[in-house]
């Protein structure tokens, strides 16, 4: 009988589990691997790379290893849920919300106290 892990989890950890997701993407995002490219490095099919971003608690943890791997090697779990790796943080600010357009020069001088 196939168990449906979305429905044998607990909401705490289904939320632990998109986290960890939402990271794998963000980490492959800010390093510019396509998500192709890095199932195929991991050795994973396409569909389990999506099902890994998407947080499913039904990929082995193996897997999850070994894309962490595909994506940026010698990264460890912990360093992966810290966001500390240097395309995460240049990533970070670019996704800051900028001003639509910058302010002239006579309105940086108004703003002058």
């Amino acid at each position: 009988m196939r168990v449906q892990q979305n429905k044998a989890i607990s909401i705490e950890l289904l939320a632990q589990t998109k986290k960890i997701g939402l990271a794998l993407a963000r980490l492959r995002v800010a390093r510019n691997v396509t998500q192709q490219d890095a199932a195929l490095r991991a050795g994973v099919s396409r569909n389990s790379a999506w099902r890994m971003e998407q947080g499913d608690p039904g990929v082995a943890l193996g897997q999850l290893l070994r894309y962490l791997d595909a994506i940026a090697p010698g990264k460890t779990f912990y360093s992966l849920l810290a966001e500390d790796d240097p395309a995460i943080i240049a990533l970070a600010g670019r996704e800051r919300r900028q001003r639509a357009s910058g302010l002239s020069q006579a309105q940086l001088q108004a703003l002058d106290f």
